[in-house]
């Protein structure tokens, strides 16, 4: 009797994703039409003219975004610029050898030589050889939090000590006290992966999301903690003594905020992507689809790229994923149905 009923409910699971997968596809783009890290309006003639050896644009748009203190935005389009640089850097060449002082090319050289260090096997003598680049690109423009962003993420990589951490802290916060950025570095500092614990990392970024003003992509910390357990989880297969609450308080939290942008919004792109890892990873498999309909067709490379070297195929096997479970769980008929004449086979 209990194979028969679960032979049953296998039967009734799959009429269900044959009935329902059609319909609940209906407000997600194709595959061919979803783009992994697409850039804005601003970001796309930048790096199409950095392709043909013209750095100009992106120098006007790092400008820009320092002349209007649009820090988030700015941290954001030089970690764009320096992915490409890293592969093709003969812009940013010219561009020193032209402007050798410019905060702006300064920032990317600094950049790009923090992550290059990072890839070395002598990683922290490579860290520490790059330090005075950060130390030029702040010095360039006091006002700027996203260079203390990067001598956060140096310090992690150079081991500093707490004391030394704490100090870079209140240097970032001082110049932008909700940038997403250096709240995302201290947050990786405080992982269990380096010098924290999940716990800590909980209570930082709980903390960091309720001080953060309205709509703020710091409210979305605490999904990263969460992610980062699972992950951690997934990989050890260990159990943690996090309470399972406080991982779906964090994607509540998140939910409430991708909510507040709109859908197809690539802002908010990269936390919707995270969002829907950690639902799916909750099986709230409905709350994931309803994030994959926002998303649209901005998929990211982070968190896919954390769990495969596939980030686009990982996006949209989860995508469908999430599809054919709420197909699987959706009643053949709903309540308006019941009662109504059917032919033989309906």
């Amino acid at each position: 009797m209990v194979c028969t009923m679960a032979f049953l409910r296998a039967l009734l699971s799959t009429a269900r994703m044959i009935r329902h997968s059609p319909p609940l596809s209906a407000g997600l783009p194709v595959d061919d039409a979803v783009l992994l890290d697409a850039p804005d309006e601003r970001l796309s003639p930048a790096l199409v003219a950095a392709a043909l050896g013209d750095p100009e644009p992106a120098a006007k748009l790092l400008a820009t975004t320092r002349d209007s203190a649009d820090w988030e935005n700015r941290d954001r389009y030089l970690g764009r610029l320096v992915t490409f640089a890293r592969h093709r850097d003969g812009w940013l060449t010219d561009w020193l050898a032209a402007a050798p002082r410019d905060p702006d090319a300064l920032l990317v050289k600094a950049e790009l030589a923090v992550r290059r260090a990072w890839e070395s096997p002598a990683r922290a003598e490579r860290l520490h050889e790059v330090g005075p680049l950060i130390t030029a690109a702040a010095e360039a423009d006091p006002r700027d939090p996203v260079p203390w962003r990067l001598a956060l993420d140096h310090a992690r990589g150079s081991h500093a000590t707490h004391t030394a951490f704490e100090s870079l802290w209140e240097q970032a916060i001082r110049r932008s006290a909700h940038h997403y950025g250096c709240h995302v570095a201290a947050l990786r500092y405080l992982s269990a992966a380096w010098y924290g614990s999940h716990r800590e990392c909980f209570d930082f970024a709980e903390r960091a999301a309720e001080d953060a003003v309205p709509h703020s992509l710091v409210q979305a910390l605490p999904v990263r903690a969460a992610f980062a357990l699972l992950l951690d989880t997934q990989a050890l297969g260990r159990t943690t003594s996090v309470l399972e609450e406080r991982i779906d308080a964090a994607a509540d939290a998140a939910i409430r905020l991708s909510a507040a942008y709109r859908p197809g919004d690539p802002w908010p792109a990269e936390v919707r992507n995270l969002l829907a890892y950690v639902l799916l990873a909750r099986g709230r498999w409905a709350e994931a689809l309803e994030q994959f309909t926002l998303i649209g067709q901005h998929a990211t490379s982070f968190p896919w790229s954390s769990v495969s070297d596939d980030a686009l195929g990982r996006f949209l096997d989860a995508r469908d994923g999430a599809r054919l479970q709420v197909a699987s769980v959706t009643p053949l008929r709903n309540r308006a149905d019941r009662g109504r004449p059917r032919g033989h086979y309906a």
